[in-house]
């Protein structure tokens, strides 16, 4: 079972990346995707999740209307398209899936992938 996030990298203010979220071992189609991020010396924090079956999704304030997670269950994988990033979004970014038909940033969490860094500079 693996989780693997992928897509991050350096962006100037402004400027868009897409993370990717490849799942092996499980079929993503019954779990729900939790996108979370984490800075150095601050508490890891919830940015979007995706109910498995209804697709209902959920962000956390600093990103509605910037940031749009998705889920391809045909290709077992699902993505967080991020754009008008700001220095504020530099953080490790994480994917992680949940055995539930909904979904929730505050939820534990079944599995979880490697971080992959984003990094917003001029």
């Amino acid at each position: 079972v693996q989780l693997q996030a992928s897509g991050g990298g350096l962006v100037q203010p402004g400027g868009s990346l897409r993370l990717s979220c490849a799942a092996s071992g499980f079929t993503l189609e019954y779990y729900a995707i939790t996108w979370f991020r984490q800075v150095p010396g601050k508490e890891r924090e919830g940015v979007s999740c995706i109910a498995s079956s209804t697709g209902d999704t959920e962000y956390a304030d600093p990103v509605k209307g910037r940031f749009t997670v998705s889920k391809d269950n045909h290709k077992n994988e699902a993505y967080l398209q991020m754009d008008s990033l700001a220095a504020d979004d530099t953080a490790v970014y994480y994917c992680a899936a949940r055995h539930s038909w909904d979904c929730s940033l505050f939820y534990d969490q079944d599995y979880w992938g490697q971080g992959t860094l984003v990094t917003v500079s001029s």
